[in-house]
């Protein structure tokens, strides 16, 4: 019984965090980190999840790689982070409706605190996640080199998806 239960729990568990990853794709938020821990979970249920694990993290390392590449790659994460931060005290606090603000008042800041609460989660991921990305790849052309060259020997062998 335990067994099954734990079974259900981390299958559970892990399409959450795909189905997340997914819409994190779009959102802001780590969308591959969390499709490729997704997988690594129901990899240990699933054939299939275990082929798709290192072609995603390769995915991942290559975009953690590339976006430290530069000065201003570094800037134009960083500017967002602070963006998505500040987006998220605003929805926080929640302050009311402007005078200028056009449409229905309860369209301003829909959501409410628990949006605010997951745009700035969102914000302190992506600073982590830049500066593990910084300290890792930043200067380190060889270190770059290696998983670029992973990711397309990756795909020469098998696809992006394994197949």
């Amino acid at each position: 019984m335990k067994a099954a239960a734990k079974r259900i729990g981390l299958e559970i568990v892990g399409w959450l965090l795909v189905v997340a990853g997914i819409a994190a794709l779009i959102l802001p938020g780590p969308g591959l980190l969390m499709i490729a821990g997704g997988l690594i979970i129901l990899s240990q249920q699933y054939e299939w999840a275990e082929r798709r694990v290192e072609p995603i993290k390769r995915e991942a390392l290559k975009g953690a790689a590339k976006s430290v590449e530069t000065w201003p790659r570094i800037v134009a994460t960083s500017t967002m982070i602070a963006l998505i931060a500040a987006a998220g005290v605003l929805w926080f606090m929640g302050p009311d409706t402007p005078g200028w603000w056009p449409l229905s008042d309860s369209l301003w800041l829909p959501g409410g605190k628990a949006t605010g609460i997951s745009q700035f989660l969102s914000a302190l991921i992506a600073l982590v996640l830049l500066v593990w990305s910084f300290r890792r790849y930043h200067g380190k052309p060889e270190a770059i080199a290696e998983v670029v060259a992973a990711a397309a020997a990756d795909d020469d062998r098998e696809g992006f998806w394994g197949q």
